[in-house]
């Protein structure tokens, strides 16, 4: 059964008595609520080639007032390790120990966990479309949150094709800031920042959410990240594949750039993580202890995009799958946390006011997650590949390495959950998940 609530389509989820269990902890884990697909990641036929979408989903754990999407400024513990305090949902912390970019503590447990990764450098630029008017001033709360290093002039700048700042989404206001690209656009920079916080953050908007203006922002993008002497492009969006695309293939290249973009919230593939160009990174599910929360495993998440593109060729970085994929590019190459249920925080004030009181923490999934971490990871690795293909070529050469990579062969995805996670590359998680940051 399918809901709406202003607007917004929702997926009723029924807590497991595995969940259940948390609330005695005084924690409830992500995934005893409502499952929120919003405004910006809807899309029709029509829209095909044409328009892209966000690719995230929000939580809304058991009890909230409906509709009310995040936590109220009343809810937030700032001295806590949780921002909301009876809440759980992944840190930098816990997401640097999670894929090995801090010295690894046994179960990573985001309640208790403190220590963020360092380093990073050069460019990261996020390309997402319209303006988020609070960007500066959300990524500074997120990072005072979880001790992140504060960003400045110097390491985070917001930039527009032409030097023309857009519009805000129209679905902002319509239906509030959780229910359009500020969403994607705080996410996206907040992930970026957790993974590699040393790195100069480039928020690139795009003037809509068509193909053609975010292309243009992907051309500015690679400027800037040229100009800062290297780096990665992140695209959390894109749309159905169509018969054309391989004509913007071009559009992802540069040297010294390395792209990577969601491979998409449901089955199938989308356009441009399918782009021999690019990275296509899915998304994947946290196992936690129910008693304590402490990491058990990584599986796949039935909801990560995946596949094999209609129209685009098998790479030459993919010869060694070639009897997995055939002809056809396979998607994504690598994964990373994506399920809304083992979620990660993110804070986002712009337009998120309801009844005197901003609610701008929340819970948010998506393989929209998965990618601006990835960029980060390898930002962190420090390698800066000359190319995307170069970075595939690291990839897939050291993803058998069980010490860099953290195979997910656990799990179904696809069309009727026909698709199998594996020992090795799989249409669920690709290679798999990031450990460290050697062989990136």
């Amino acid at each position: 059964m399918r809901l709406a609530i202003f607007g917004i389509s929702v997926l009723p989820l029924v807590a497991s008595t595995a969940m259940l269990a948390q609330v005695s902890l005084g924690t409830l884990l992500a995934g005893g609520g409502q499952i929120v697909v919003p405004m910006s990641s809807t899309h029709s036929p029509s829209d095909v080639g044409v328009l892209a979408h966000t690719q995230f989903k929000s939580l809304i754990p058991a009890g909230r007032p409906a509709g009310v999407i995040g936590f109220s400024e009343t809810e937030v513990t700032s001295e806590a390790v949780q921002p909301v305090s009876g809440y759980y949902a992944e840190t930098p912390a816990s997401l640097a120990c999670l894929y090995g970019l801090v010295t690894v503590t046994s179960g990573c447990n985001p309640l208790t966990l403190t220590t963020v990764a360092t380093g990073g450098s050069k460019a990261i630029a996020i390309v997402d479309a319209y303006d988020y008017p609070t960007a500066l001033a959300d990524l500074t709360a997120y990072s005072r949150q979880f001790g992140l290093p504060l960003p400045t002039s110097a390491t985070f700048t917001v930039a527009y094709p032409n030097a023309t700042k857009p519009g805000p989404d129209p679905n902002c206001a319509s239906y509030g800031g959780w229910d359009c690209w500020a969403s994607e656009s705080a996410l996206d920079i907040e992930m970026a920042h957790a993974a590699a916080p040393s790195a100069h953050i480039y928020l690139v908007e795009a003037k809509s959410n068509s193909n053609t203006d975010l292309f243009a922002a992907v051309t500015k993008a690679i400027a800037l990240v040229q100009a800062a002497g290297g780096g990665e492009v992140s695209m959390s969006w894109g749309g159905g594949e169509f018969s054309t695309e391989a004509k913007s293939d071009a559009t992802f290249t540069g040297a010294n750039v390395v792209f990577f973009a969601s491979s998409g919230d449901s089955e199938g593939t989308i356009y441009p993580s399918v782009s021999p160009n690019v990275i296509a990174v899915g998304g994947t599910t946290i196992s936690r202890n129910p008693s304590n929360l402490n990491f058990q495993g990584e599986l796949a998440w039935e909801d990560s995009g995946g596949g094999y593109s209609t129209y685009e060729p098998r790479p030459t970085f993919q010869s060694g799958i070639a009897s997995l994929v055939g002809t056809k590019r396979g998607v994504p190459d690598v994964a990373a946390v994506g399920n809304p249920r083992s979620g990660v925080w993110v804070y986002n004030s712009y337009d998120n006011s309801y009844s005197g009181y901003l609610y701008a923490w929340n819970i948010i999934g998506g393989t929209s997650v998965a990618s601006p971490l990835w960029a980060g990871i390898v930002n962190h690795a420090s390698h800066f590949s000359a190319s995307t293909a170069a970075e595939e070529t690291l990839i897939y050469a050291n993803a058998k390495t069980a010490a860099d990579f953290r195979d997910v062969s656990y799990g179904t995805c696809g069309y009727y959950e026909g698709w199998s996670a594996v020992i090795g590359w799989d249409p669920c998680s690709g290679n798999g998940a990031p450990l460290g940051a050697v062989g990136k």
